[in-house]
């Protein structure tokens, strides 16, 4: 379960491991659990996390557009050096904002 921190429009959710098949529709429903009429930005926080699959990819791209759907914005941030390459290598960075660990983006 993902530590959840809900501010007044806005939602951090930290998974705290990596973000495969085998937990992502669980992960899947805590997102989809977060986003409300009233939300303006969620952002998914990576730190701890060493690993994110297809399917992990997958479930984050479902919750921009979602989001994106209801008019609330999706931040990426405390990204691994290595998952940050492949973020970036999917130009991803042109949908939300992605940012490395450290805050350098």
């Amino acid at each position: 379960m993902s530590e959840i921190i809900r501010d007044e429009n806005s939602v951090t959710i930290r998974p705290g491991r990596d973000i495969v098949a085998s937990m992502a529709g669980e992960f899947r429903s805590e997102l989809n659990g977060e986003i409300a009429e009233d939300l303006e930005e969620l952002t998914i926080d990576l730190k701890g996390v060493e690993m994110v699959d297809s399917v992990g990819i997958g479930v984050i791209i479902a919750t921009h557009n979602t989001l994106d759907q209801h008019g609330a914005t999706l931040k990426v941030i405390n990204i691994a050096e290595d998952i940050y390459g492949l973020f970036t290598t999917m130009r991803l960075d042109r949908h939300f904002t992605i940012e490395k660990a450290g805050g350098a983006s």
